[in-house]
């Protein structure tokens, strides 16, 4: 779905205590972010094309469309090939490492019940790289925020009407979360079919699932926010990788499009999922 560029504030939302300040305006070139998280089926044939020995290239994944010269003005370095040993060919290997939780893991390496749900429990690196096979790229926390808030409308969570009617509005209807995990849980088995909640749940833009069922990766190293920021995005390596939007497990206030959480680059959680970006059609 195509998300038409332009200017808000990083991470505000007007309402919520966290989400109150408008220290951090940035601008957002026209991208297209997938409809929907990452599905086990969809993951599944990737992990088939890792297993016979595919990595990405050198320098790929890229957002070269956009119109203002690429993330940091064509600064983004892509791929770095010392990750391909992140990636392994071993199919066992592949299903140890997506099966990190025994009870809400949703792998499969057959089809199966999950084929429609989330793929969590993958780490930053395999999030890229599929997004890279799968002919996109992993989008910004600046794209993934801009789009879950609806842009300059600031929308306190995706599905919101503009502050202040109805900005508040919040249940199972429109996502998968928790208010007391597990008795209090939208779904208390776990993960929920991709766009179950829709339309509902969706966004300005017609995405499902930017809030609750899992968080999801961003392209970011996690670091206070510029002033100011135009097509950017935080490259410089640090501790954490920017995860946003929410998990099935996860309390009401991680829905919040003004929160932002982290997870160390090969970090596993069953909370943990993508989506990717990709070149608009325009």
């Amino acid at each position: 779905m195509e998300v038409t560029g332009g200017s808000f504030f990083l991470s505000y939302d007007g309402i919520s205590t966290n989400g109150a300040s408008k220290s951090f305006s940035a601008t957002v070139s026209d991208v297209s972010l997938d409809r929907y998280e990452v599905t086990v089926a969809r993951f599944r044939a990737f992990v088939a094309a890792a297993v016979e020995g595919w990595h990405p290239a050198a320098g790929s994944g890229k957002h070269t469309e956009l119109t203002q010269g690429g993330l940091n003005q064509g600064q983004e370095p892509g791929w770095d090939a010392a990750w391909n040993s992140e990636l392994t060919s071993s199919a066992p290997d592949w299903t140890t490492n997506l099966s990190c939780d025994p009870t809400y893991a949703t792998w499969s390496s057959a089809p199966g019940d999950n084929d429609d749900h989330p793929i969590n429990c993958a780490d930053w690196y395999e999030a890229y790289a599929f997004c890279i096979w799968d002919g996109g790229f992993l989008p910004s926390e600046a794209e993934w925020n801009y789009a879950a808030a609806a842009g300059e409308e600031q929308r306190l969570y995706p599905w919101s009407l503009p502050y202040p009617p109805g900005s508040e509005t919040l249940g199972c209807p429109q996502a998968t979360y928790a208010t007391n995990w597990p008795s209090g849980a939208c779904n208390a088995v776990g993960t929920s079919r991709v766009g179950s909640e829709s339309p509902l749940g969706d966004g300005k833009w017609g995405h499902s699932d930017l809030a609750g069922n899992v968080f999801e990766w961003a392209l970011d190293w996690y670091a206070t926010y510029p002033s100011t920021c135009n097509d950017c995005a935080n490259l410089t390596p640090a501790q954490y990788r920017v995860i946003r939007g929410g998990s099935f497990d996860g309390a009401p206030a991680c829905l919040l499009n003004s929160l932002r959480e982290t997870s160390t680059p090969d970090g596993r959680s069953s909370g943990i999922g993508f989506r990717c970006a990709r070149p608009t059609k325009s």
